[in-house]
């Protein structure tokens, strides 16, 4: 009885430190951000923190490079439209984090961040950013629930009879 009590104990333990080594093995590396412009980006649920410095044009999502973080190629499109409106695809690098919703919120979470903060870093863009609409909040989120229907506008079926 004693014996079993042990090796129980035993692999609780081995199980614990493995959860642990397993959540240090992927440290997040934290960029050298020295002469960064950073800006917060915001869409539906995502909130995404960017920093934006002089470079050759690398965006980095959550320590991914973006063409592997956003597989979709309409999610990359997204991402890279700020820098296809001011034409400085190779001028600089980003380096974003972004948590909260799901990829497509995300993209735009991300595309709102660095809108705000090429308009920082050069505040001549603004008109053409913000003729393009890249400067505005998207504040539509999803709608809630109401009582007495099966989702946010789906009511039960009608029947006559």
């Amino acid at each position: 009885m004693a014996e079993a009590k042990k090796t129980a104990t035993k692999t609780v333990k081995k199980t614990a430190t493995a959860k642990k080594t397993a959540a240090k093995k992927a440290p997040v590396v934290a960029p050298k951000l020295n002469d960064a412009t950073y800006a917060t980006g915001k869409r539906k649920d995502s909130v995404a923190r960017v920093y934006l410095m002089p470079g050759k044009g690398n965006v980095i999502v959550n320590g991914k490079p973006a063409a592997e973080y956003f597989r979709r190629a309409v999610l990359q499109m997204i991402v890279a439209q700020p820098f296809g409106v001011t034409k400085r695809e190779t001028s600089y690098d980003i380096v974003a984090m972004v948590e909260g919703g799901g990829l497509s919120g995300q993209a735009g979470a991300v595309k709102h961040g660095i809108s705000k903060a090429l308009e920082k870093a050069e505040p001549e863009l603004r008109a053409v950013l913000k003729s393009a609409g890249f400067l505005t909040r998207d504040s539509r989120v999803v709608e809630r629930k109401h009582y007495g229907f099966r989702k946010a506008r789906r009511s039960t079926q009608f029947s006559k009879r």
